[in-house]
């Protein structure tokens, strides 16, 4: 590194944010159909109670569907799914029956209505207790009901990141990472 030049970046501010973690939200809309759209601005919020928040465009779909069932499933998909989770984002479930149209295999969920999808490494089942319109996104803050992971994908530490397991992350448009080996840092005072 060693230079302390910077320069101005002519690229979106948050690709400086990326890759993200993805999710697939699931929700359930006035026409009694389930959608799913990905999500990479999602985070975690807090412990007690379990939460995170997703923005969600103003105009997008999938928040008309979030408003009117005020539940989702956010399936996390592997690096595999990148296909996927592009094709998901590309249309509009307004115009598109994502399940039908990507032959999409669903899982019901235990505390939901929305399922989550089958060949998701995990499934976060939640409840929106918060929406905060800001400019052109509307940031929900959820309530994790339900957490389920698919069995031996992860440990106490997360994910358990092999050739066969890897979370999927979006960087820009149709760019997708995977994660590289976990790496475990020593504990203050020891060596």
């Amino acid at each position: 590194m060693g230079s302390d030049t910077f320069t101005e970046y002519s690229g979106r501010f948050y690709y400086l944010l990326h890759p993200r973690p993805t999710v697939v939200v699931g929700t359930v809309c006035p026409n009694g159909r389930a959608n799913f759209m990905p999500v990479s601005w999602n985070m975690p919020v807090g412990e007690e109670p379990p939460t995170v928040a997703l923005a969600i465009g103003s105009d997008a779909y999938t928040r008309e569907c979030l408003d009117y069932c005020g539940e989702a499933s956010l399936s996390i998909l592997g690096l595999s799914d990148a296909q996927l989770a592009y094709d998901l984002g590309s249309v509009s479930g307004r115009d598109v029956d994502k399940v039908s149209a990507f032959k999409l295999g669903l899982v019901e969920s235990l505390t939901v209505r929305p399922p989550g999808l089958s060949q998701s490494l995990a499934i976060l089942e939640s409840k929106v207790v918060g929406r905060y319109p800001i400019g052109d996104v509307v940031l929900y803050v959820l309530q994790v009901t339900k957490a389920r992971v698919r069995e031996g994908v992860a440990d106490r530490f997360g994910f358990v990141f092999s050739r066969d397991v890897n979370v999927l992350l979006h960087g820009s448009g149709r760019t997708f990472y995977g994660v590289g080996p976990r790496v475990l840092a020593s504990r203050k005072g020891s060596a």
